[in-house]
């Protein structure tokens, strides 16, 4: 039987969790073991991952713990001394078939700051999964003040076209119909390869050389980051999902500055309203903190109002989270239940600009990609129920909107 993985944060960790399994398997390890991929965001994400732990270890007392990830990474010591932990693996090695085998020692964690290059393990595999993703780019060379994730993910390093390619048609011969480029922060990608492509120019490469591939789509974007070729392939490329998921982070721009990010709201306004003129389909989604040091009611108002000025349909909202070492943790704190109260109220508002979305959907026919249990997702990403026989997952169909509520929208066979 196959190892078994729990998998904490963002998409390039269930990437490389999925990667993980294929290699742990492949070194001969069994059910016993388990794989936990932690994420170092938020203190609620290293709480989750080590109650996760806690319980593995107390419900299967002979399960052989490997833990990784950006959490892992940070503090090895802290995640060894957990009940049930056989080894730690540092970011920098876990993608190492050599890591694996059963005999590897528990020896220190790498220092992920000297890593060199993305290693390319392709996944051809994603256990249950309809659409498949393709790591192109790994680490961060940005020093935002609230964030960890550099010193967990090390320097932004770029993995070269030729083999961005040769997963995506290897993907493609095994059924995938969607494939999702991801990264820490792909809009970074290419200054550390020959030529120094950017990302737009390495898409619309991978577009040209993989004509069989139905749907791409990329993950979180920095504004900052969007090169001309991006913007050309947005209004001209069919096959380029219209749906944008933007780091923005906040609304306010004394707050963007404290944040140390590189666009401000009007660039952010300006960018929404070029996307959406370049492709009046488009929806587009938003990373945003609710409760970041000094931040006033004023700050937030402006943030609350970028959601619909912005035109923000999907949005992870995250109440701030200190991180150890980070020069906002060492700015004056906001107490926590203000910053869970401005949480809940910007959830509010874009739970209502999602149903404003779906709302907007009724009576057209969408291309929906299938998934399991007769659900799927829209070119725009919205989830779809399907009224009556669903069709195989993995296969893409049109799709007649019915209804919407709450959870996205009810479709049947057009």
């Amino acid at each position: 039987m196959s190892v078994r993985t729990l998998n904490f944060g963002c998409r390039l960790n269930a990437y490389e969790t999925e990667a993980m399994r294929g290699l742990a398997d492949a070194a001969g390890h069994d059910a016993t073991t388990l794989i936990v991929n932690t994420c170092a965001v938020t203190g609620e994400a290293e709480a989750q991952a080590r109650q996760a732990i806690r319980r593995a270890a107390r419900e299967t007392p002979n399960a052989r713990i490997i833990v990784t990830g950006c959490a892992a990474q940070i503090a090895p010591e802290a995640w060894a001394a957990l009940p049930g932990v056989a080894r730690v693996v540092g970011n920098a090695d876990k993608l190492r078939p050599e890591a694996w085998a059963p005999d590897a020692p528990a020896g220190p964690v790498s220092d992920i700051m000297q890593a060199e290059a993305a290693p390319p393990l392709p996944v051809t595999e994603f256990a249950g999964r309809a659409r498949a993703l393709v790591q192109v780019q790994q680490g961060c060379d940005h020093r935002c003040t609230f964030c960890v994730i550099p010193y967990g993910r090390g320097p932004s390093r770029s993995v070269p076209l030729g083999v961005v390619v040769e997963q995506v048609r290897a993907l493609v011969a095994q059924g995938y119909r969607e494939v999702v480029l991801t990264g820490v922060d792909i809009a970074s990608y290419g200054p550390d390869l020959p030529g120094q492509p950017r990302l737009g120019q390495m898409v619309r490469r991978l577009l040209a050389l993989v004509p069989e591939l139905p749907r791409l789509r990329l993950s979180s974007l920095d504004p900052a980051g969007m090169d001309d070729d991006l913007w050309r392939l947005l209004a001209e490329e069919p096959r380029l999902m219209p749906h944008l998921h933007l780091s923005l982070q906040h609304g306010a721009d004394l707050i963007l500055k404290r944040m140390k990010r590189r666009h401000s709201r009007a660039q952010a306004l300006a960018l929404a309203a070029r996307a959406r003129a370049l492709r009046p389909d488009i929806a587009l989604g938003a990373d945003l903190i609710a409760g970041f040091p000094t931040e006033e009611e004023a700050h937030f108002a402006e943030m609350l109002a970028l959601v619909a000025e912005a035109g923000l349909s999907f949005l992870h909202v995250f109440p701030f989270s200190a991180r150890p070492g980070t020069p906002a943790a060492r700015m004056p704190q906001l107490p926590v239940a203000l910053r869970r109260e401005r949480a809940a109220r910007l959830r509010q508002a874009g739970a209502a600009a999602r149903q404003a979305l779906f709302a907007s959907r009724l009576g057209r026919v969408e291309s929906v990609l299938l998934e399991q249990g007769g659900r799927g997702h829209t070119e725009q990403f919205a989830p779809v129920r399907v009224a009556g026989h669903a069709p195989a997952p993995g296969s893409l169909r049109p799709m007649r909107v019915l209804a919407a509520d709450d959870q996205g929208l009810i479709a049947e066979a057009a």
